[in-house]
């Protein structure tokens, strides 16, 4: 059983095929994966999808990319949408310095906010982080974070920042990006890092792995994240999926 921690099977991609797709990521072995909604429309489809189907989960938030878009409306709507059931965490937040759509303050603003909201709400938090390690290190630092703990959502460091990351409290996710034959800094550090904070993910429709990259990504192709793992840590299939998904339980508060 393999667990998708980040995906977006309420993107466009998916419309109309999400059955399909959910069908084909259980022939693959993923049977549980998280939807996160980060704006309006993308909210309103994965909480429509969570009631559908039993395996989905649901994560919340807004995106550094619509940051300028944050008011108290806003606000008072992820309040009360991240009571809904089947809500594991907020997100996907934090920075993007690669589109830059708002300037760094405003985003940093919007991100400390929701980590706020995280702590009121009493939930974990998935973190969006684009070419901005450093400020996004800083803030989760200076927000004393470790009392909710949260997830460093596709990521994609080398062992140095891995450290600095799980000092913080963090989960870190591994995506697509860590099948690529040239992200090595990124495959020795989850080979070395702790087992017990590990976690898996698609991101999809996008990062697509090896060896479907640069095609459609599906929450299914979570395995291959998996069998990388596997394969760096030298470790079966069945031990990766098994932990994996412990971890995202304990993690997101899910009894199974």
């Amino acid at each position: 059983m393999i667990f998708d921690t980040h995906t977006h099977l309420n993107a466009e991609e998916f419309s109309g095929i999400e059955a399909e797709t959910i069908e084909h990521a259980k022939e693959l072995g993923v049977s549980e994966m998280a939807v996160v909604g980060f704006d309006y429309p993308t909210i309103e489809k994965t909480q429509k999808l969570s009631q559908e189907y039993e395996n989905i989960y649901i994560i919340v938030g807004w995106h550094p990319t619509e940051a300028g878009s944050y008011t108290k409306e806003v606000e008072n709507y992820l309040q009360e949408e991240l009571t809904k059931s089947k809500v594991v965490a907020l997100g996907e937040i934090g920075l993007d310095y690669h589109w830059m759509d708002d300037p760094k303050d405003v985003q940093e603003k919007v991100f400390r906010r929701q980590i706020a909201m995280a702590r009121e709400m009493q939930l974990p938090f998935s973190v969006h982080n684009r070419d901005a390690m450093e400020d996004t290190y800083r803030i989760l630092k200076d927000e004393k974070i470790h009392d909710i703990g949260g997830i460093m959502h596709s990521f994609n460091g080398d062992y140095e920042w891995t450290q600095r990351f799980l000092d913080l409290g963090m989960h870190l996710s591994y995506s697509g990006v860590v099948t690529f034959k040239k992200t090595l800094d990124v495959q020795e550090a989850a080979k070395k890092m702790p087992f017990d904070r590990m976690l898996v993910e698609t991101d999809a429709p996008y990062l697509a792995p090896v060896p479907y990259r640069g095609k459609q990504n599906e929450p299914g192709y979570t395995r291959y994240v998996v069998e990388k793992i596997a394969e760096l840590k030298d470790l079966s299939v069945e031990e990766v999926a098994a932990q994996t998904t412990t971890n995202a339980h304990r993690l997101f508060g899910i009894n199974q």
